[in-house]
């Protein structure tokens, strides 16, 4: 992965962590309950940098050690000794006002109503310590023995409940002003199915199905897909399976199998392997995604690059390639998919070149290319621009967020397949899907739909996730009876092992595609 891609990773998941974060503070404020610490990162042992309003002065500390909380021990009147739990853990109960204010001046204990903030030295996440609350930052040990009244256990269970969404909804709302605010600026484009005359290009898994190359898209289970996305949506995501199309003046209907997503996932993750294969040969080599489905345009050259195969053979601007080796090519991807089959060998060019048949024969090397750029899709068909003001970006944005998280949700289902537990990835897939070079569109659309990603992940009812505790939340308002802060470190700590667990195979994943 490209430094400009781990640059953008870190970039996108520090400002989505430190909103989502935002949104439990912002609720916990509201409910007058204290947060002890608001950090963007983690910070076990020292902060790169903390600041904190103290004495009424705010005051700043750079690579400094962490400050033990505002609590001291429980001493048994009897014995005079600290007092212990079951397990001999020591017990403590907060710091009384007389004993704040015997703390020396300045001290950063003092004021515990006032909020920690810092930026610790360990990226890809952060926290916000609220005050009564067993989560990742405390266990049931660290609480005081009676609920205080500034602490979340103390609030009533619908105040907890929106304490703990706070975080989801802001990312969720984040992606969909994110998204607004792109159609506002940028607008959109797009190429609708029915203006695509020349019909579109198969690949030979959905030639398996019945389609033909140049078939027309008419419906899929009696509704008219728009674009690309919303076929590949249909017949892989949603498992739609019954498609309509036109064949030259004749309709027909196409039965799609049942098992068509997991085997075009399982297809992926070999296109994947034998790609990576490659460029383990070969450093320089950029990998060749594979095409399910594509506009059926034909390959036109627009420039010639000098001292590549297709400059030496005498190929020009508007040749008009139709076959290779034999091999007829009329669109774009099957040209490219006929040249991937010869790295390092001769072949031979066949083109029309103002409406006359030629042949060129070209030495291409291992990169499978003729060394020719493209005319783009645009000198063939003419795609709709639509521009959104202010007022129209709004609903707009709302309408492509809500339909992206229901695309997510439904590929959701094929994680649980042998093919898509395989094509899970981590931070190194998700660094990825970044582009190489900084732009700024696919820049905030990425970060729009992280946003969703987060919001949805953090949904669901995993121990330790917010789902998790809005479960037992829920399950508290039914039964009236609160969960015990010490089940509560149980569940939370069997959530988090089932997280690290699903990280380190993730990220295994990607350490094993980017080594074999």
């Amino acid at each position: 992965m490209a430094a400009i891609q781990w640059i953008q990773l870190i970039i996108a998941l520090s400002f989505l962590v430190v909103i989502h974060e935002f949104g439990h503070f912002t609720f916990a404020r509201l409910f007058k309950v204290r947060v002890e610490k608001f950090y963007m990162f983690f910070n076990p042992r020292f902060s790169l940098f903390r600041m904190k309003k103290v004495d009424g002065k705010w005051r700043f500390a750079f690579f400094a050690p962490n400050i033990e909380p505002a609590a001291t021990e429980q001493i048994d009147p009897v014995t005079n000794e600290p007092k212990k739990d079951a397990k001999g853990n020591i017990l403590y109960r907060p710091m009384t006002i007389e004993e704040l204010n015997a703390l020396p001046e300045g001290d950063w204990r003092r004021d515990p109503d006032n909020t920690e903030w810092g930026i610790g030295w360990v990226p890809f996440g952060g926290y916000c310590s609220i005050a009564g609350m067993v989560d990742e930052t405390k266990a049931a040990t660290d609480l005081p023995t009676e609920p205080q009244p500034w602490e979340y256990r103390s609030k009533r269970a619908w105040q907890r409940m929106l304490i703990i969404l706070g975080g989801i909804m802001v990312n969720f709302i984040a992606a969909l002003i994110m998204f607004g605010a792109m159609l506002h600026h940028w607008g959109d484009d797009s190429l609708p199915l029915s203006s695509i005359d020349r019909g579109l290009y198969y690949s030979p898994i959905l030639e398996q199905e019945g389609f033909r190359q140049q078939d027309r898209i008419l419906s899929i289970n009696g509704e008219t897909p728009e674009s690309l996305s919303d076929v590949v949506e249909a017949i892989i995501v949603e498992g739609k399976r019954d498609v309509t199309v036109l064949r030259g003046e004749q309709t027909i209907s196409l039965t799609m199998a049942e098992d068509l997503g997991p085997r075009y996932l399982a297809l992926m993750n070999e296109h994947d392997r034998l790609e990576r294969a490659h460029a383990h040969r070969d450093d320089t080599y950029q990998k060749r995604p594979y095409v399910l489905i594509s506009y059926f345009v034909p390959f036109v050259v627009d420039s010639v690059i000098e001292n590549h195969a297709a400059f030496f053979g005498g190929i020009q601007r508007g040749d008009s390639v139709i076959c290779i080796n034999g091999e007829p090519t009329p669109c774009t991807v099957m040209v490219q998919n006929e040249l991937a089959k010869h790295p390092c060998d001769s072949i031979t060019v066949g083109f029309y070149r103002s409406g006359e048949y030629q042949e060129a024969r070209l030495f291409i090397g291992d990169h499978a290319k003729m060394g020719v750029t493209m005319q783009p899709i645009t000198a063939f068909y003419s795609p709709q621009h639509t521009d959104y003001s202010l007022l129209e970006s709004i609903p707009a944005g709302i309408e492509y967020g809500w339909n992206l998280l229901a695309s997510y949700v439904h590929q959701f289902r094929l994680v649980f397949t042998k093919a898509g537990a395989e094509s899970l990835g981590g931070f190194g897939a998700i660094g990825n899907m970044f582009p190489k070079l900084w732009d700024w569109y696919s820049f905030w659309h990425m970060t729009a739909f992280l946003s969703l990603i987060l919001a949805f992940m953090n949904f669901l009812p995993i121990p330790a996730l917010d789902g998790g505790y809005v479960l037992l939340l829920l399950l508290e308002m039914i039964t009236g009876k609160q969960i015990p802060d010490k089940w509560l470190e149980k569940i939370n700590n069997v959530g988090f092992w089932l997280l690290i667990a699903l990280l380190i195979y993730a990220n295994g994943n990607d350490i094993f595609k980017a080594f074999f």
